[in-house]
């Protein structure tokens, strides 16, 4: 997945839009965006969408942002959309593997209650929203087999230390915000899954959106979050591997497979260990040639 597009849970016509939005997931959303009140009838609008999508071919993977494990509300969210069957669930402000794990019981209830495949359900951790979820992104690592990701965000981490913002006057995050990022960052390698960018919360501003999008793809992220279908094609164009990409990784692979017992091989006038053979089999398997 490339592009993860929030929606809201609660309107049937911004749903239908998203699925020909091109994006790769959505995260259909029954926290920030929909009213306390209006929680039950997003839950009902939600499963409702959810069985008729899924049935759907080569349509976007289906996944729902719950409230909160010390919401109150979680378990009425996932009592009102698991027996649609997502294909997965989005934690908020989640604190280290030990919530990954508690949701992941919590999801293996429902599976077997409402007949679903046991453990098919896959869960996106947003791991930043509070400062505890920061000083805990060491924790995933085996914490749950359905955890699938960790994705960052400096929205709800601002409020929480009490900040005026999470970015200077050039735009940029600041040191806070750039800290919490890389983290996420190595939490997400250590744990083995994939690592998702924020949202980038200016819709309007498609060439800085590029811009963030490429410096996240160097660094390694494989995903990024969007708010705005208009953001959709700009990331999926940014994370999807050039022809070029394919071409230099797939030299690598054929340079090793060349000479199978050596640590160091030579491609293009460079020579390259076996970190580079790793990172060219990732690219592969991101273009889908693997």
């Amino acid at each position: 997945m490339r592009s993860l597009l929030f929606v809201p849970g609660d309107s049937r016509k911004k749903l239908e839009k998203a699925l020909l939005s091109g994006a790769d997931a959505l995260l259909i959303d029954l926290e920030d965006s929909v009213a306390l009140d209006a929680k039950a009838e997003a839950r009902a609008t939600t499963a409702s969408f959810l069985t008729e999508a899924k049935g759907q071919p080569a349509g976007p993977r289906l996944y729902v942002r719950v409230n909160g494990l010390t919401s109150g509300l979680i378990d009425d969210d996932l009592d009102g959309v698991m027996r649609a069957g997502p294909h997965g669930v989005v934690l908020p402000k989640a604190v280290g593997g030990v919530d990954a794990a508690h949701l992941g019981a919590k999801l293996a209830v429902r599976e077997a209650e409402f007949g679903l495949d046991d453990g098919g359900t896959r869960i996106l951790a947003i791991a930043t929203e509070n400062a505890l979820g920061v000083f805990a992104l060491g924790t995933f690592a085996g914490a749950s087999h359905r955890l699938a990701g960790l994705a960052w965000g400096g929205e709800d981490l601002s409020a929480d230390i009490g900040a005026e913002g999470n970015r200077g006057e050039n735009g940029l995050y600041t040191d806070p915000y750039r800290l919490v990022r890389s983290l996420t960052l190595l939490g997400a390698a250590a744990a083995g899954v994939d690592a998702v960018d924020a949202v980038y919360t200016n819709f309007r501003d498609l060439e800085g959106l590029a811009a963030e999008c490429r410096e996240a793809r160097r660094d390694g992220f494989v995903a990024k979050m969007a708010i705005h279908p208009a953001q959709v094609p700009v990331i999926n164009e940014a994370f999807t591997p050039s022809q070029e990409a394919v071409a230099r990784a797939e030299a690598v692979i054929a340079a090793f497979q060349a000479s199978p017992g050596a640590g160091v091989v030579g491609v293009a006038g460079e020579m390259l260990d076996r970190p580079h053979l790793v990172r060219a089999e990732r690219l592969l398997t991101r273009a889908g040639k693997r």
